[in-house]
C-alpha cells in the first residue's frame, strides 16, 4: 500500500536496527497497550470493558499481524507496554493488564505471549525497516495490598527489604526527596519503591536492561516514572541499555522537566502537552500560550528534536473526551507530527476514540475494525508522509528547530526545515464550523512566484509578489505546505 512503501523508503536511509538518538530523530512512533491493540485470533468483536480493568487478550503476535495497519499510517516504530512478569490474578483495581505492576523482571508476561513471540515481533518490524520500543520500569515493583503489608518474597530478584526505601507515600511533589524516596500506589495496590541508591540494586538494573535489549533486539526504550528516581541513577542506565531512551517526567514545568534531559537522551514533552491541549480542546483556546511554549522548550531543553511529541496516551484523557470536533482533533494530531521531536500517536487516536481518564482511555483498538478510511487515519498518514519525505530529501530537516512564524487569535503557523526544503504548518482552532477564507501568510522563507502544494487537499498555491502565501482555510482544518517541485517521486499522494 502507498504509505507502507513510504515507510520502507524511510527505512533505506537508516541502519537496519536503530539504537542511537540520532537514528531515532526521524522516527514516528505508534504506541499501544499490548493488551488492548490486537488479539492473536484477529477478532474485532471480542469484548473489552475498560471499567472491568481485566486482561482483554491483546498479544505480541496480534501486533505482528496488524503491522500493515500501523505502517499504512507511515509509522516507523512501535512502542509496546512493559513485558515483565506482573502481579498474578485479580486486585482491588483489576488485573495488571497494562504492565506497570511487575513482580519478576526476569520473566515475561505470559498473557502477551512467549519469548519467541516477542522476538518474532522484533524481527517482523526490522524486516520492514521499523523499530521496536519497549516500556520499562526501574522505580518500583507491584504488590497486591498495602505498603505496610509487603511480602518481599513475592519479588524477583529484589526480594529483601534492604532493596527498597522505607515505606512512605508520595504526597508532596514540591519535595524532591519525597518524590524520589516515597512510594507510589496506595493501600489497594502498593508500588514498592526500589532503593536505587543501592549499588547492588543498580548492578542488577544495569545488567538487566543491557540483556533485555540484546535478547529481544530492542531499538529504544520508554522509561516510566523517571522523576521518582534520583538523577544520578539514569546516565549509567541509559548507557547500559545502549539505545535511545525517552523518559516520562509527568510535569508541565519546563525548567524542571527539561533538567532530566541532562541524564537521559529524551523526555516526553509534557511542557508542550498542556498548552497544546488547551489550544485545541475548544474554539476559545490560547494560541499565544502554545506559540510561546514552542520557543520556550527549544531554548530551555537540551535538544527539543529528541523529545517525544504527543497529545494522547494511556495516562491522560483522550483528546476527544474534551471535544468531539474532528477539525480540532486533526489540528492537534498535525501539530504532534510536524513540530519538533519524535511524534507519538496513541492507538485509537486515529479512530477518534473518546475515553476519559484511566481506565476509560484504554479501549481495545480492535473494536474499531481497524478502519483505514477514518478521517484521522488518513490525516496522520499524510502528515507522516510529508515529514518522512522532507527528511529523505535533507537529513538536516530533522535537526532544524521548529519555530512559529505567525499567530492570531485562532491561528498558529510554524516552519521547520531550511530554505528549499521547509514545511509550513498552519493550525486553526476555529473548529469544523469555521468559515472559509484565505490567510495571507508572511515569513515562510518561500520566494515570490514559488509553487507550493497543500498536502491535505493537494491544492497548488503560488507565493505572491510580496513573498506572502495565500493559504486557503476552511472548516478549521490544518494545512501543510511543501514545495511542489520537491514532491516529484514522493509517495505523499499529491
Amino acid at each position: 500500500m502507498l504509505f507502507s512503501r513510504l515507510a520502507l523508503l524511510a527505512g533505506l536511509i537508516r541502519s537496519a536496527v536503530a539504537a542511537t538518538p540520532a537514528e531515532w530523530r526521524s522516527q514516528s512512533i505508534y504506541f499501544m497497550l499490548t493488551d488492548r491493540f490486537a488479539r492473536t485470533d484477529g477478532s474485532i468483536s471480542a469484548e473489552c470493558n475498560t471499567g472491568d480493568r481485566l486482561y482483554c487478550g491483546g498479544t505480541w503476535k496480534g501486533i505482528e499481524k496488524k503491522l500493515d495497519y500501523i505502517q499504512g499510517m507511515g509509522f516507523t516504530a512501535v512502542w509496546i507496554t512493559p513485558v515483565t512478569g506482573q502481579i498474578p490474578g485479580d486486585t482491588g483495581y483489576g488485573h495488571a493488564y497494562h504492565g506497570y505492576w511487575q513482580q519478576d523482571i526476569y520473566s515475561l508476561n505470559s498473557h502477551y505471549g512467549t519469548a519467541d513471540d516477542l522476538k518474532s515481533l522484533a524481527s517482523a518490524l526490522h524486516k520492514r525497516g521499523m523499530y521496536l520500543m519497549v516500556d520499562v520500569v526501574a522505580n518500583h515493583m507491584g504488590f497486591n495490598g498495602a505498603g505496610t503489608d509487603i511480602n518481599y518474597k513475592d519479588f524477583h530478584p529484589f526480594n529483601s527489604i534492604a532493596d527498597f526505601h522505607s515505606y512512605c507515600e508520595v504526597n508532596d511533589y514540591a519535595n524532591q526527596t519525597n518524590v524520589e524516596k516515597c512510594w507510589l500506589g496506595d493501600t489497594t495496590v502498593a508500588l514498592a519503591d526500589l532503593n536505587t541508591e543501592s549499588k547492588s540494586v543498580q548492578k542488577i538494573w544495569y545488567s538487566w536492561i543491557h540483556n533485555l535489549v540484546k535478547d529481544y533486539s530492542i531499538d529504544g526504550l520508554r522509561v516510566d516514572t523517571v522523576r521518582h528516581v534520583q538523577k544520578s541513577f539514569w546516565p549509567a542506565y541509559n548507557k547500559a541499555a545502549g539505545v535511545y531512551c525517552v523518559g516520562e517526567v509527568f510535569e508541565n514545568d519546563v525548567d524542571y522537566t527539561c533538567g532530566y534531559q541532562d541524564v537521559m537522551d529524551g523526555i516526553l514533552n509534557y511542557p508542550m502537552y498542556y498548552p497544546l491541549l488547551a489550544a485545541f480542546k475548544s474554539t476559545s483556546g490560547s494560541m499565544s500560550d502554545l506559540y510561546n511554549m514552542i520557543n520556550t522548550v527549544k531554548s530551555t531543553c537540551k535538544d527539543s528534536t529528541l523529545m517525544g511529541s504527543f497529545i494522547e496516551n494511556h495516562d491522560n484523557a483522550r483528546f476527544a473526551s474534551y471535544t468531539k470536533d474532528i477539525s480540532l482533533a486533526k489540528n492537534a494530531a498535525a501539530f504532534t507530527i510536524m513540530a519538533d521531536g519524535i511524534p507519538i500517536i496513541y492507538a485509537g487516536q486515529e479512530q477518534h476514540y473518546s475515553g476519559g481518564s484511566d481506565p476509560s482511555n484504554r479501549e481495545a483498538t480492535w473494536l474499531s475494525g481497524y478502519n483505514e478510511n477514518s478521517e484521522l487515519y488518513k490525516l496522520i498518514a499524510k502528515a507522516n508522509a510529508v515529514r518522512s519525505w522532507a527528511i529523505f530529501k535533507d537529513l538536516n530537516y530533522i535537526t532544524y528547530k521548529n519555530y512559529p512564524i505567525y499567530k492570531d487569535e485562532n491561528t498558529l503557523a510554524m516552519r521547520k526545515g531550511y530554505n528549499g526544503n521547509q514545511t509550513i504548518t498552519v493550525l486553526s482552532n476555529l473548529g469544523e464550523n469555521g468559515s472559509e477564507y484565505t490567510l495571507s501568510l508572511p515569513n515562510t522563507g518561500y520566494s515570490a512566484g514559488m509553487k507550493l502544494t497543500e498536502i491535505f487537499t493537494c491544492k497548488n498555491i503560488t507565493v505572491d509578489k510580496s513573498g506572502n502565501v495565500p493559504v486557503p482555510m476552511a472548516f478549521g482544518r490544518p494545512r501543510i505546505l511543501y514545495p511542489t517541485s520537491l514532491l516529484k517521486g514522493s509517495m505523499v499522494g499529491c
